[in-house]
């Protein structure tokens, strides 16, 4: 495989992603109960799903869990995308890559993969546009949920306020950021300048392999930016996630290009 290439591969078909399912935690002590009926409660179209990392990455065999607020009836910055799955499960799989580094997520939303980074030791700065307030507020409410301490912050791409000066990632991370054309020359230009203010830092993103994808490539070498590992994203899922999630699915990892970069 060339990791130079963001070809589209082969698709597949598989069954819709049920994302609200029965839980555990891996103690041998009772479960707690899921809290799908306390959400409901709330509001109709709101729900809490269970996503589970390491054994079966099952209800019965799972070594951590992440409950994550959904509400389907709200801007797609508020329920689990299917990339953001395969990205969570990635950082799960290279998560001792993750500890004790400073991990940022573009584009968070419902966080899912900055959760999981955040429960393996990094210290994670969840973002999303700053003019979003709901979807900044369900983060803070899911990162109360799981009991993590990420730090929330509003930022748009392609916008310079103060805050993004200040931050230095050693790991950027993005999930179906990929999604409007038109956003990505900003997504670029901030993945860049996150990349530059922080030597040796790395960006990693899942999309779908949707009809932007030879924009995506000729971004990247206008902005500087090399590809440097590129997997089909099934390749790397349990067997009892692939079967949930469907569409052709990529994970990238992105740098700077050393010999192409801007000064």
């Amino acid at each position: 495989m060339n990791p130079s290439s963001l070809r589209p591969k082969r698709a597949r078909q598989t069954a819709t992603m049920d994302a609200a399912s029965p839980a555990s935690p891996s103690s041998p002590s009772p479960p707690p109960p899921s809290p799908t009926a306390r959400a409901s409660a709330v509001s109709p179209m709101t729900t809490i799903s269970r996503h589970y990392f390491g054994g079966d990455s099952s209800s019965d065999d799972h070594d951590l869990y992440i409950d994550i607020i959904e509400n389907m009836q709200e801007d797609y910055g508020m329920f689990v995308w299917p990339c953001s799955i395969v990205l969570a499960e990635y950082v799960w799989q290279q998560r001792l890559r993750f500890a004790n580094n400073t991990v940022i997520e573009l584009g968070a939303g419902t966080s899912l993969p900055g959760l999981v980074a955040a429960k393996v030791g990094a210290n994670v700065i969840l973002t999303d546009n700053a003019a979003r307030e709901d979807v900044l507020k369900n983060m803070r409410q899911i990162c109360r949920l799981n009991k993590v301490n990420c730090n929330i912050l509003g930022l748009t791409w392609g916008q310079w306020d103060a805050p993004i000066f200040d931050l230095h990632p050693q790991i950027v991370l993005g999930a179906d950021v990929f999604y409007d054309t038109t956003d990505f020359d900003d997504l670029f230009a901030t993945v860049t300048f996150l990349l530059q203010n922080s030597p040796g830092s790395m960006f990693i993103t899942a999309y779908h392999n949707r009809s932007g994808h030879h924009l995506i490539e000729f971004l990247m070498v206008k902005w500087g930016l090399k590809c440097s590992k590129l997997l089909d994203g099934f390749s790397i899922m349990p067997p009892c996630k692939a079967a949930s999630l469907q569409g052709n699915i990529q994970l990238v990892e992105i740098a700077l290009d050393d010999q192409n970069s801007k000064s």
